[in-house]
């Protein structure tokens, strides 16, 4: 059996150690081990019963699977610090494939190499016990999280969920999607991108509902194409006519082009033709941006901070782009 005190870290991480006494754990490690692969080596085979697991200390594990015409199909890639094969060591079952070290690899064995279970729970049947309770535990978390993952691929459950989320009168995101979703898959910098129409009671008080509809299709058409251009993106419907857009790892630079970007394209939409005594009506916008956490640490600051900004430009008169910071974190 190898040393271990070197990898307590690594042991205690183990999902099935993770609520025990420092009594408990220090037996779970006088009863684990070390093990050294070298690259090529197997870790263990398809149809070998699971009667250890192992946290990879360093190095990789490829796990692969032999078709019926004997070539191997890639199932998984393990990295320093996975767990690898503890769903099917709780289930006492055999493993349904072959892992192989990419390269020379240490790793944490549990039992250790000469350890059962058996042997073990007659020394401390306490601590097996709770083992295997924190195993049942873990089984029927993996068991509802894969339920839940078959179930959001199902088509309809996306059609729900996009039905949602997406505003029906441009196909924008709504605002919701910002809190329930966008906020913990946003990576820093994030370009904030907020605009609102100039003008736009008076064209649909003057030319009917049905023409400013047609002017936020447009509009949201070009937002929607922006995050197509750049190839990720939420195009976001705020409030009212006020849409945007928030993009991950987008710097200050990247962010002021696209805001230009946007303020241009507007401008460039051909104008409502003149009607009666009406003259033409040419669209501007005002535009406001900021980057997170670049112009502001606090994310729900800095958006309210920003939504304002971009009103109080748009009242005093509009067509300008604002670059917003909460001044404190600049002082």
């Amino acid at each position: 059996m190898g040393e271990v005190n070197m990898d307590l870290g690594a042991i205690q991480k183990i999902e099935l150690f993770s609520s025990l006494s420092k009594k408990q754990f220090d037996f779970i490690v006088s009863h684990s081990g070390i093990i050294n692969l070298r690259k090529k080596e197997l870790l263990f085979s398809a149809d070998e019963k699971a009667v250890h697991f192992y946290k990879l200390i360093s190095g990789e594990i490829r796990v692969y699977n032999l078709n019926n015409e004997g070539r191997e199909e890639a199932m998984a890639h393990f990295k320093s610090g996975d767990t690898i094969g503890d769903f099917d060591f709780v289930r006492s079952a055999c493993y349904n494939a072959y892992a192989e070290a990419s390269e020379d690899c240490q790793l944490v064995i549990f039992p250790g190499k000469d350890e059962t279970m058996d042997s073990m729970a007659a020394e401390e049947p306490q601590i097996i016990c709770g083992i295997m309770l924190n195993a049942i535990i873990m089984m029927t978390g993996r068991i509802k999280a894969a339920n839940r993952l078959v179930l959001d691929k199902m088509s309809w459950v996306q059609d729900l969920h996009r039905k949602a989320y997406e505003d029906a009168g441009t196909g924008l995101w709504k605002q919701s999607l910002i809190a329930d979703e966008i906020t913990g898959a946003m990576k820093d910098p994030a370009a904030l991108i907020m605009l609102k129409p100039d003008r736009f009671k008076i064209l649909v008080d003057s030319r009917g509902h049905g023409v400013g509809d047609n002017a936020m299709l447009k509009i949201a058409l070009i937002i929607k194409n922006i995050a197509r251009q750049l190839g990720h993106g939420w195009p976001l419907r705020f409030k009212s006519n006020e849409v945007g857009i928030i993009i991950n790892n987008s710097d200050i630079k990247q962010t002021e082009t696209i805001a230009r970007q946007l303020s241009a394209e507007i401008a460039d939409m051909e104008p409502v033709p003149s009607q009666d005594d009406l003259e033409p009506f040419f669209f501007t916008a005002t535009v406001s941006w900021c980057v997170w956490p670049l112009d502001g640490a606090d994310w729900n600051s800095l958006f309210q901070g920003n939504y304002a900004n971009l009103l109080d430009t748009w009242k005093a008169g509009g067509n300008i782009i604002n670059h917003f910071t909460v001044r404190e974190n600049h002082d």
